[in-house]
């Protein structure tokens, strides 16, 4: 795949200097840690190796990348490697996709208490969908739940809100069944709506009283408990969102859905337009607008694009992709196999399809020469700041021809 013409490490090299000398004391460490992993991604700073070809001898430089969870250039190859694990956990049923969103003065907080609030929504969601679904009026069912942290809109504001992805069914509750969801229908929304409201305030004033939130600046005052009850009164009787989109149409369906949101950042690099004097331009997506006209440009002042940038960095440690139920981790694998032997489908051994994954990515088996289509292999590897012994083949000269 080609570079994009301009990517955010680009931004960073150019800006980030002034950025941080204009933010000095305002900029959290993992921030910092995140702009200087982009900025080095896959250049000379981090190493790297040179690969030649077998048959042509055309030789190419091919430089380390961060492995930052937040590098736009980095997501391509972990989304594959997780996705090849997940992709032996399907199962033969309809998947649905839940959405569960903070109210927006909820999110302003969240802000200044990212690890406590982030960590109240994942538990307040995977426990309302868990609890409804168990209810015999609904489902009556016990089922498992792939759960996805996004804190951005299209236009990088904060707006945090988990994508669930979820069979249609689960084991019965004595657990000697599979109970099926019906295939265009799985839990009542305004019923999650209303238990996930409840669960996550009742868990946020748990988290106020044992003063595990801190609050600056314009939400200080919120440290007094009067004011804080003032700013939870209205939220208790506002509909809060949660919305249950159509199944997916098979296991290719959720496995391309998947790809495309789980190891997403704020931004993708090939949304940027341009980078100059005016600011930093790039297409966004209005999803208050149904139709082409939902796609738009925006620029913003580059300093104010950084800003929003890493506004989004999590706290170090903190896991963004969370499983429950049926795939929680210690026991996915048990269940996972009980509910195929349920559904009277064959077991397929996760363990032989990640080796083979590990195998297929390997740079000798899948690079291929860009001249001949032959197979490249490394031919030297160089550490950190150095430079390598080899030099790559220069770029073809177009051939001229005079026809004056």
């Amino acid at each position: 795949m080609p570079r994009p013409a301009l990517e955010v490490a680009d931004i960073f090299r150019g800006h980030g200097p002034a950025w941080r000398a204009a933010n000095v004391g305002h900029v959290s460490l993992d921030q910092l840690k995140v702009m200087t992993a982009i900025e080095r991604c896959r250049t000379a700073a981090l190493g790297g190796h040179v690969e030649r070809c077998e048959n042509c001898a055309h030789t190419v430089i091919a430089y380390n990348s961060c492995r930052n969870r937040h590098c736009p250039k980095c997501q391509g190859s972990a989304a594959q490697e997780w996705l090849a694990e997940r992709e032996a956990e399907l199962l033969p049923v309809p998947y649905f996709h839940l959405v569960f969103t903070l109210p927006a003065q909820i999110a302003d907080i969240a802000y200044q208490n990212k690890g406590v609030i982030y960590d109240l929504l994942f538990k307040a969601s995977s426990e309302a969908l868990l609890t409804i679904a168990a209810d015999p009026k609904h489902l009556g069912a016990r089922i498992g739940i792939l759960s996805v942290l996004h804190t951005w809109g299209s236009a990088m504001t904060h707006h945090p809100h988990v994508h669930m992805i979820v069979p249609g069914g689960g084991f019965s509750l004595d657990g000697k069944s599979w109970v099926s969801s019906r295939p265009d229908f799985f839990l009542p929304v305004r019923v999650l709506s209303r238990l996930f409201r409840r669960l996550f305030i009742d868990k946020l004033v748990a988290a106020y009283n044992a003063r595990e939130l801190e609050f600056f600046n314009g939400h200080a005052a919120l440290a007094d408990p009067q004011k804080f009850a003032g700013l939870l009164a209205p939220l208790r009787k506002s509909e809060w969102v949660v919305y249950s989109k159509r199944p997916f149409g098979g296991s290719e369906e959720v496995l391309r859905y998947l790809a495309r949101y789980t190891h997403r950042v704020a931004i993708s690099n090939r949304r940027l337009i341009a980078c100059d004097k005016t600011g930093v331009t790039f297409r966004w997506k209005d999803y208050r607008i149904e139709g082409p006209d939902r796609y738009k440009v925006m620029t913003l002042a580059t300093h104010e694009f950084i800003r929003r940038f890493l506004m989004h960095v999590l706290p170090a440690g903190f896991h963004r992709i969370r499983y429950y139920g049926l795939l929680a981790s210690g026991q996915r694998a048990e269940n996972i196999a009980r509910a195929r032997e349920l559904l009277m489908t064959p077991l397929i051994p996760v363990d032989a399809l990640k080796a083979s994954s590990a195998n297929a990515a390997e740079p000798q088996a899948t690079n291929l020469c860009p001249s001949c289509g032959g197979r490249m292999i490394i031919i030297e590897r160089f550490e950190r700041g150095t430079t390598p012994h080899h030099r790559p083949t220069p770029p073809a000269q177009a051939i001229r021809i005079d026809t004056s």
